[in-house]
């Protein structure tokens, strides 16, 4: 089942009204709470729900952990072939405690989280892995934190944000992947980015930057390109103003963010007549299902989707039954699988 962003005011919206913290507003909200907040403050954030025409839905106001046997779970894109795995993950990680998953999707919109967030906790979830936040989600992640045990999947948020959390190297993948090229003569190399303020691509540019500079290769990427979404027709746009570039500053090797914008790299190539790998080598990441199977089958860095979705799923359980862990996030390390669209480069 999936949840679309609903179109209201949300808990964050009445916190901020009234001038406390977002769990303050929930306590103020729940007559099994309420009690625990003094009179005064009660009525201010009555007063302000009403302002804004907040309702709390009526299950939510049994919310107590381990209720209703409903893990949420955030994610940007369900159409992105990488998803799958990472959710089946997830579903197997809780099955066995009779959990269910309920999916929420963002499309990757910035400022859409809050109210997705604000839906699930309105439905009763136990706890909610998060793995579509954008940089500037991490105050509104934090607030309900305070209502609900939130894990972080995938992407990171930064900000101090103190989170139980499992993500991938994506430096280290990226260092992997020039390191490659590098091998294989390569010395003008360039980068699809995904979004900057998305931890995961961050993450992967600076790794690609530090491998490039380490290698002594040359980074002609174009930096005031950088997609919206990594989607694959973002890719095609990227690798459209790459490829139509100056001739001097054309890369021989192009590293994607991921695997949907190197399938649009890829058709931005068949449009100008060029052929991957003998005019230009590309790399994707996170070896998504489709990658062994395009012509030329997809060099890239493997994201372990499906593990990475069971570790999410032992810390939600974990949180529930413990408390937030202590320590370092999980950090689970990449692994380049070598196919057909690299290869030595041309002379």
């Amino acid at each position: 089942m999936t949840v679309s962003q609903p179109h209201r005011s949300t808990l964050t919206d009445v916190a901020k009204l009234a001038g406390v913290h977002v769990g303050t507003a929930s306590r103020a909200l729940d007559p099994a709470n309420e009690n625990r907040v003094n009179a005064v403050t009660r009525e201010r954030v009555r007063a302000a729900a009403d302002t804004l025409g907040y309702r709390v839905n009526a299950v939510a106001r049994g919310l107590r952990k381990g209720a209703s046997g409903l893990l949420g779970v955030v994610v940007a894109d369900v159409a992105n072939p990488f998803l799958p795995p990472l959710l089946r993950g997830i579903e197997e990680g809780v099955r066995a405690e009779g959990m269910s998953l309920l999916i929420a999707e963002t499309h990757d919109e910035p400022g859409s989280l809050e109210g997705i967030l604000d839906n699930l906790v309105s439905r009763r979830v136990d706890a909610i892995v998060v793995s579509a936040g954008r940089a500037a989600d991490a105050s509104v992640v934090r607030d309900f934190s305070a209502i609900v045990p939130v894990v972080l999947a995938v992407r990171s948020l930064g900000d101090g944000l103190v989170l139980p959390a499992v993500v991938h190297d994506d430096a280290m993948g990226a260092h992997l992947a020039v390191d490659h090229l590098h091998a294989l003569g390569h010395r003008l190399v360039a980068e699809l980015p995904g979004p900057a303020d998305i931890s995961s691509f961050a993450g992967r540019t600076q790794g690609f930057r530090d491998a490039v500079r380490r290698n002594g290769m040359q980074d002609v990427s174009d930096r005031s390109a950088i997609a919206g979404v990594p989607t694959v027709d973002e890719g095609h746009r990227l690798a459209s103003a790459l490829l139509d570039g100056p001739v001097g500053r054309r890369p021989t090797a192009v590293f994607a963010h991921n695997d949907l914008m190197a399938v649009g790299c890829l058709e931005a190539m068949r449009e100008r007549g060029l052929d991957c790998p003998r005019d230009l080598s590309v790399v994707g990441y996170n070896d998504a299902p489709l990658s062994a199977h395009l012509r030329p089958a997809l060099t890239t860095v493997r994201l372990p989707s499906r593990e990475l979705g069971l570790h999410a799923a032992a810390l939600a359980l974990a949180v529930l039954e413990e408390g937030a862990p202590d320590g370092e996030p999980v950090l689970l390390p990449p692994e380049l699988v070598v196919r057909d669209s690299t290869a030595p480069v041309k002379h």
